[in-house]
């Protein structure tokens, strides 16, 4: 069956869904292989609680409800790539090393003031999650906003090719899950496949102008570039007013300034908000709308999030950390005026031969702020934590433990 048949089936379903646990009636299922698993194997416990029709790709399972495609993954993402043409709307791609997804949520929620925007939610940025994100567009859509993640070379090329941005971001470049990417300028090259794909569309990237990598690729790489601090021919200025705990920016443009108390904390999403109002301004958002989406934005998802408990204030940011991003985020934690300050830090993973080191890095920059406290997790960082007289534990689940049986009220740890 040719993938446009198979469009006419999703489109007369109720959707598409690559877990048999949680099918609903009339989706569409996706048997995908995992590292361990074989998801061919669930094709009848899809069907028995109501997909309408199964794609597989692998005899053994076929049935009469079954459709079998040589790769499933390869024909979800064809399946993908179809509806992104037949929707025919502008599609702003997000990728770089932190800030991506900050970012993107800070986007969203701006264009949301004036398009029905579709974007991407929770961690559906890979060659799975992106399919699925433009699979999940409603009709109506104006706009998608895709975050794209990669943990090695070709992969943001690949996602390109399904999403076909005409617009596109890089937050920064930096050393994250290096194991991949073989050396910072693999990960430059991987990152930098945006800007390669928007100059063969003759699309438009906006960029950080302070930022001296991407200033560089942009005049070699890309036709048409937008820059943060000139998103329409009329300066954007942003500076930091304070970022103890919350971050408040003031933001200039047309002669009007306006102050603004977000709900981020760290002075390091300064570039992640200054490229949402770029964007928004680009895309003929008016400014006070654009101040009163950023000032109504709430993190959930575990970045630069603050939470306020009976007895503490936790500050989490902690999803998918890097090198890059922990320095960033214990350097903010440092400033920040407060008493019993207490560092949690976990494992960082996807480093490849670079592991130790880079856990090693993040140590020695943390010794030179002389923290009152440190809590290490992990293999990794216990394997370093003596060296530095650090208190480590094995695991997180032994972390847990032993957080669930301290008594906080007046401790020092």
């Amino acid at each position: 069956m040719k993938t446009e048949q198979i469009y006419e089936l999703f489109r007369k379903s109720t959707g598409i869904n690559t877990d048999s646990r949680t099918i609903k009636p009339g989706e569409l299922f996706f048997a995908l292989w995992g590292d361990k698993f074989n998801g061919n194997t669930y094709t009848e416990e899809a069907l028995g609680r109501g997909a309408s029709w199964a794609v597989i790709d692998d005899p053994l399972y076929e049935t009469e409800s079954t459709i079998l495609v040589d790769d499933s993954l390869f024909e979800l993402q064809a399946l993908a790539a179809h509806h992104r043409r037949m929707l025919n709307i502008p599609v702003l791609a997000i990728t770089g090393t932190n800030g991506k997804t900050t970012t993107k949520e800070l986007i969203a929620a701006i264009l949301s003031r004036k398009k029905k925007i579709h974007y991407t939610r929770g961690n559906l940025n890979n060659h799975i999650g992106v399919p699925l994100t433009i699979l999940s567009a409603p009709a109506d859509t104006e706009m998608m906003v895709i975050e794209m993640g990669a943990s090695h070379i070709g992969e943001i090329r690949s996602l390109c090719l399904i999403a076909r941005p005409d617009f596109g971001i890089i937050t920064n470049i930096g050393t994250a899950h290096i194991e991949g990417f073989g050396s910072f300028e693999g990960v430059v090259k991987a990152k930098t496949e945006l800007y390669e794909h928007l100059r063969k569309v003759n699309g438009i990237a906006l960029y950080n102008d302070k930022n001296p990598v991407l200033t560089e690729k942009i005049f070699k790489m890309v036709n048409r570039a937008v820059p943060y601090s000139d998103p329409t021919g009329i300066e954007l200025l942003l500076d930091v007013i304070s970022s103890d705990l919350f971050l408040k920016v003031r933001a200039t443009y047309q002669h009007k300034s306006y102050d603004i108390n977000t709900s981020l904390f760290g002075e390091y999403n300064h570039e992640n908000i200054k490229a949402a109002i770029a964007t928004g301004l680009f895309f003929d958002i008016p400014f006070e709308d654009i101040v009163t989406a950023v000032e109504e934005y709430h993190p959930e998802n575990n970045r630069s999030q603050v939470l306020s408990k009976e007895k503490n204030t936790l500050i989490c940011d902690s999803y998918n950390a890097n090198p890059s991003s922990m320095v960033t985020a214990i350097h903010a934690f440092k400033d920040l005026a407060s008493d019993n300050k207490l560092i949690i830090l976990g494992d960082m993973l996807e480093l490849g031969d670079k592991t130790e080191a880079e856990h090693e890095r993040v140590l020695q920059e943390l010794k030179s702020l002389n923290p009152e406290a440190v809590y290490l997790a992990g293999p990794v960082f216990s394997s370093l934590a003596d060296k530095h007289g650090y208190k480590s534990f094995g695991s997180t689940e032994k972390l847990k433990d032993y957080l669930k049986r301290i008594h906080w009220k007046d401790s020092r740890y």
